[in-house]
Protein backbone atom coordinates (compact mmCIF):
# COMPACT_ATOMS: atom_id res chain seq x y z
CA UNK A 1 0.00 0.00 0.00
CA UNK A 2 1.30 3.45 -0.89
CA UNK A 3 0.94 5.70 2.15
CA UNK A 4 1.02 9.45 1.67
CA UNK A 5 1.90 12.18 4.14
CA UNK A 6 -1.10 14.30 4.93
CA UNK A 7 -1.14 17.77 6.46
CA UNK A 8 -4.61 17.16 7.88
CA UNK A 9 -6.67 14.09 8.64
CA UNK A 10 -10.43 13.97 9.16
CA UNK A 11 -11.31 11.08 11.43
CA UNK A 12 -14.97 10.14 11.20
CA UNK A 13 -16.25 8.04 14.08
CA UNK A 14 -19.60 6.43 13.44
CA UNK A 15 -20.59 5.30 16.94
CA UNK A 16 -22.72 2.17 17.08
CA UNK A 17 -22.06 1.47 13.41
CA UNK A 18 -19.93 -1.63 13.89
CA UNK A 19 -18.83 -3.90 11.10
CA UNK A 20 -18.38 -7.25 12.81
CA UNK A 21 -17.72 -8.73 16.20
CA UNK A 22 -14.46 -8.62 18.12
CA UNK A 23 -12.67 -11.80 19.23
CA UNK A 24 -13.85 -11.14 22.81
CA UNK A 25 -17.50 -10.66 21.76
CA UNK A 26 -18.71 -13.47 24.01
CA UNK A 27 -17.45 -11.60 27.09
CA UNK A 28 -19.84 -8.74 26.29
CA UNK A 29 -22.81 -10.76 24.92
CA UNK A 30 -22.03 -9.41 21.42
CA UNK A 31 -21.56 -12.59 19.35
CA UNK A 32 -22.79 -12.06 15.79
CA UNK A 33 -22.92 -8.26 15.93
CA UNK A 34 -22.55 -6.36 12.65
CA UNK A 35 -24.61 -3.18 12.43
CA UNK A 36 -23.81 -2.47 8.77
CA UNK A 37 -24.71 -5.94 7.51
CA UNK A 38 -27.79 -6.42 9.71
CA UNK A 39 -29.16 -2.97 8.83
CA UNK A 40 -28.65 -3.66 5.13
CA UNK A 41 -30.40 -7.02 5.47
CA UNK A 42 -33.34 -5.43 7.31
CA UNK A 43 -33.97 -2.80 4.61
CA UNK A 44 -33.15 -4.83 1.50
CA UNK A 45 -29.70 -3.32 0.91
CA UNK A 46 -28.02 0.02 1.48
CA UNK A 47 -27.38 2.91 -0.89
CA UNK A 48 -24.31 4.62 0.56
CA UNK A 49 -22.31 5.85 -2.45
CA UNK A 50 -19.85 8.02 -0.52
CA UNK A 51 -19.01 5.30 2.01
CA UNK A 52 -18.85 2.80 -0.86
CA UNK A 53 -16.37 5.04 -2.70
CA UNK A 54 -14.19 5.14 0.43
CA UNK A 55 -14.04 1.33 0.67
CA UNK A 56 -16.68 0.28 3.21
CA UNK A 57 -17.60 -2.65 0.94
CA UNK A 58 -14.12 -4.12 1.38
CA UNK A 59 -14.73 -4.71 5.08
CA UNK A 60 -17.80 -6.95 4.90
CA UNK A 61 -20.30 -8.37 2.44
CA UNK A 62 -22.92 -5.63 2.87
CA UNK A 63 -26.09 -6.07 0.78
CA UNK A 64 -26.34 -3.27 -1.79
CA UNK A 65 -22.73 -2.13 -1.36
CA UNK A 66 -19.95 -2.91 -3.85
CA UNK A 67 -16.33 -3.48 -2.86
CA UNK A 68 -14.37 -0.63 -4.46
CA UNK A 69 -10.67 -1.46 -4.31
CA UNK A 70 -9.35 1.79 -5.80
CA UNK A 71 -10.12 4.67 -3.45
CA UNK A 72 -7.07 6.97 -3.42
CA UNK A 73 -8.55 9.55 -1.02
CA UNK A 74 -9.50 7.22 1.81
CA UNK A 75 -8.31 4.25 3.85
CA UNK A 76 -10.79 1.62 4.93
CA UNK A 77 -9.92 -0.80 7.69
CA UNK A 78 -11.24 -2.64 10.68
CA UNK A 79 -9.72 -1.70 13.98
CA UNK A 80 -9.35 -4.14 16.82
CA UNK A 81 -9.52 -2.62 20.26
CA UNK A 82 -6.67 -3.46 22.62
CA UNK A 83 -8.06 -1.69 25.70
CA UNK A 84 -10.21 -3.43 28.27
CA UNK A 85 -13.78 -2.21 27.98
CA UNK A 86 -16.82 -1.95 25.79
CA UNK A 87 -17.93 1.64 26.31
CA UNK A 88 -17.60 4.46 23.78
CA UNK A 89 -15.07 6.45 25.79
CA UNK A 90 -12.61 3.53 25.91
CA UNK A 91 -12.68 3.23 22.13
CA UNK A 92 -12.38 6.97 21.52
CA UNK A 93 -9.49 7.31 23.96
CA UNK A 94 -7.66 4.39 22.35
CA UNK A 95 -8.00 5.94 18.87
CA UNK A 96 -6.16 8.96 20.28
CA UNK A 97 -3.42 6.86 21.88
CA UNK A 98 -4.69 6.19 25.42
CA UNK A 99 -4.64 2.51 26.39
CA UNK A 100 -7.20 1.67 29.09
CA UNK A 101 -6.61 -1.33 31.35
CA UNK A 102 -9.55 -0.90 33.75
CA UNK A 103 -12.99 -0.66 32.12
CA UNK A 104 -15.17 2.31 32.95
CA UNK A 105 -18.41 1.70 34.85
CA UNK A 106 -21.27 1.86 32.36
CA UNK A 107 -25.03 2.29 32.65
CA UNK A 108 -25.30 -1.33 31.55
CA UNK A 109 -23.68 -2.22 34.89
CA UNK A 110 -25.46 0.29 37.13
CA UNK A 111 -28.66 1.33 35.35
CA UNK A 112 -29.55 4.88 34.37
CA UNK A 113 -29.75 7.51 37.11
CA UNK A 114 -33.24 8.78 37.99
Amino acid sequence: MNYKKYKRVFLIVADSAGIGEEPDAALFDDVGTNTWVHTAEAVGGLNVPVMESMGIGELADIPGVKAIHDHPNAFSMRLREMSNGKDTMTGHWEMMGVYTTKPFVTFTDTGFPK
